[in-house]
């Protein structure tokens, strides 16, 4: 009740509450409650309006004052999830209103920054809106190039935000992982990557990293048999690139 709020009595009663579940069941509980009543986003109306105590600076204190660090947490994490589903559901609008990939890169960049979103998050982003963007043909041989049609508007879109070998990894996991539950996609797996090499939103050293050491383990043997040969192909390529550079300095 507002005037409960604004006499302290709510914020009060809701810090003790708190403090007596945490002595007598832990920290989890404490989240637990929060989660199954339903407060997560309205921690901040038990503070009083005035004398500028709605803020993040008093919030912090007050909870942690009071041996409430979990609840300081909670609200970050939960502001955290909060600004990644906008940005989602961001991209997910762009796509589907079919902007360029420029407009949604200038866009999503943008948002990123204002809300802390890392370029690896972003990337995922981008690959679940994408994927769900369009009805996929139900029959493997023709989904396989209606698949490459689709990414390949898109390429630009994976390349900005595909900056380090880290970012390209992850993306590598995400299409993994995303071909090994859709089991249509099983064998469209290696032209996808070969499309995003050949477009350069990833690397060779990323590829042959991922390969050796950051897969995902699922679906891994049929995934390590249809990468053999280009991830032998590239490491060819990388043994004579060598070669070339040690005969440019004799």
């Amino acid at each position: 009740n507002e005037h409960q709020v604004k006499d302290g009595l709510a914020l009060n009663f809701f810090l003790e509450t708190l403090s007596t579940l945490k002595a007598e069941k832990g920290s989890q509980a404490v989240s637990t409650l929060i989660k199954k009543s339903g407060l997560e986003s309205r921690l901040m109306e038990f503070f009083p309006p005035l004398n500028q105590q709605q803020t993040e600076e008093n919030f912090v204190k007050t909870f942690t004052e009071k041996n409430l660090g979990e609840v300081v947490n909670f609200r970050k994490q939960h502001a955290a999830a909060e600004n990644k589903n906008a940005v989602f559901k961001m991209v997910k609008e762009a796509i589907d209103e079919e902007k360029t990939p420029k407009e949604i890169i200038i866009e999503l960049k943008d948002s990123a920054a204002k809300n802390n979103i890392s370029e690896q998050d972003a990337l995922i982003m981008i690959w679940n809106c994408v994927m769900s963007a369009i009805e996929w043909n139900k029959k493997e041989d023709l989904l396989q190039d209606q698949a490459l049609r689709h990414l390949k508007q898109y390429t630009p879109l994976f390349g900005a935000f595909a900056t380090t070998s880290k970012s390209e990894v992850v993306l590598l996991n995400k299409i993994q992982e995303y071909c090994y539950e859709n089991m249509n996609f099983l064998k469209t797996f290696s032209k996808i990557v070969l499309l995003l090499y050949k477009t350069d939103v990833l690397s060779e050293e990323a590829i042959l990293k991922w390969y050796k050491e950051a897969h995902s383990s699922r679906g891994w043997s049929v995934f390590m048999d249809q990468m053999k040969k280009f991830v032998e192909w590239l490491e060819h390529a990388e043994e004579e690139s060598d070669d070339d550079d040690d005969d440019d300095e004799d």
